[in-house]
């Protein structure tokens, strides 16, 4: 669950109240997709429970990772206006927490106190992403497999846990 710290503890309380009204819950079962690849996406997704895989199309039989509970998708489409290079497909019986790109950028134009810190902690995020990728390819030096936390992520990791139990219990009711 380490990933939505990334970007919950850098938001402030009403960005993730804004998050929180301007989003909306999806459920998938197993073997729904969440994310196609090549084809256009329309939410950013928070991973609220269940188990997903992301693989290549052209390579379905071989998972390139596996997500869960507190992971992101969607993010690097919404920064690069590209189609997903990749598609997320569920595993088990699952629900996400979905915000409409066209609002979030909407609020970003509106709120550039908001875009900066969303900005900064998906930086921090794809950072973390790409230090384990060319760790785990052989390239520099091998990380530990535990799972430590960027002292800029630490100092908001309390924070961050409550916003995302926040989150939990208010898709939880509904």
């Amino acid at each position: 669950m380490k990933r939505v710290l990334f970007v919950l503890g850098q938001l402030d309380d009403a960005d993730i109240e804004w998050m929180i009204d301007h989003g909306n819950k999806r459920t998938l079962d197993a073997g729904d997709y969440l994310v196609k690849q090549g084809e256009p996406i329309e939410n950013i997704y928070l991973i609220l429970s269940g188990q997903f895989r992301i693989f290549n199309e052209e390579n379905a039989e071989m998972d390139i990772a596996n997500i869960s509970s507190g992971e992101i998708v969607g993010e690097m489409s919404f920064l690069d206006d590209q189609l997903p290079s990749v598609s997320v497909l569920a595993k088990e019986y699952s629900s996400v927490h979905c915000i409409p790109l066209h609002l979030m950028k909407q609020y970003m134009q509106d709120n550039t106190k908001f875009a900066a810190r969303f900005y900064y902690s998906i930086a921090l995020f794809l950072s973390d992403r790409l230090r384990k990728t060319t760790s785990r390819l052989g390239y520099g030096a091998m990380e530990d497999d535990v799972d430590e936390l960027n002292v800029n992520v630490l100092n908001q990791v309390g924070k961050a846990g409550a916003r995302f139990s926040r989150m939990l219990n208010k898709f939880a009711e509904g």
